[in-house]
């Protein structure tokens, strides 16, 4: 579905107007910021469907741009794709870890990231669900997105959130890390499926009340996750 908004935050205007031509092409809004604090004023005001994040950015980089759009509520669930020249394991955990979800590589052909870009919006639409379910002291409202702990709402991120309706709605059955990357990331992720660990680590850490000790996601060595029955 095009139409949908874009911010696009980089610093080379020259990288800006390529990735401006070819989304306008393919049906996309575009907004687009040079500079990491612009780009958090626009992210708010706009609303945009989808951010393309680029690391390298002057006086704040897209690392403290993307943790800082995953602390402030109105741009919280906005999907991140980071950019950048790095290519090195470290960025790309460390852009996972601080909320994104895609991470390419400069430099990077055109239809990729379009096709990445499609996964990401595609994930990211609501589901029409109604079903409300409790769990200990978690009440999952499926329809609003919402997790409740103790009667305190928690402030989970989409894919946080995806990842547990997935484990509570295979409750008892052991999910293997692919299939939980391939039903929630949506497409081969290369392989890295350190992504899951990462995702279910910060799911534990509220969610549980010893994250250490879970009572909710048993881990099963070598093989991925389950919802505890």
């Amino acid at each position: 579905m095009a139409g949908e908004k874009i911010l696009v935050i980089d610093d080379e205007i020259n990288i800006v107007e390529l990735l401006k031509y070819n989304l306008i092409a393919s049906g996309y809004k575009v907004i687009y910021a040079l500079n990491g604090k612009d780009a958090l004023n626009l992210a708010i005001e706009n609303k945009p469907d989808l951010i393309l994040l680029d690391v390298m950015l002057p006086e704040m980089d897209g690392f403290d741009v993307c943790k800082e759009m995953k602390k402030n509520k109105e741009t919280l669930n906005i999907p991140i794709i980071m950019l950048t020249a790095k290519g090195d394991e470290f960025d790309k955990i460390l852009g996972l870890e601080l909320g994104a979800d895609d991470y390419i590589t400069k430099p990077f052909s055109v239809r990729e990231l379009l096709a990445r870009i499609k996964v990401v919006l595609r994930r990211n639409i609501k589901e029409e669900l109604t079903d409300v379910i409790g769990i200990g002291e978690l009440t999952i409202y499926m329809d609003k997105h919402e997790v409740v702990k103790a009667g305190s709402k928690l402030d989970l991120t989409l894919k946080e959130f995806e990842l547990l309706r997935l484990l509570i709605t295979n409750k008892g059955r052991v999910l293997t890390r692919d299939f939980l990357l391939d039903k929630i990331w949506g497409y081969e992720y290369y392989g890295e499926t350190r992504t899951v660990d990462v995702h279910v680590r910060h799911l534990r850490q509220k969610i549980e009340e010893d994250d250490s000790n879970p009572k909710y996601i048993e881990t099963v060595r070598g093989i991925g996750y389950k919802f505890k029955d």
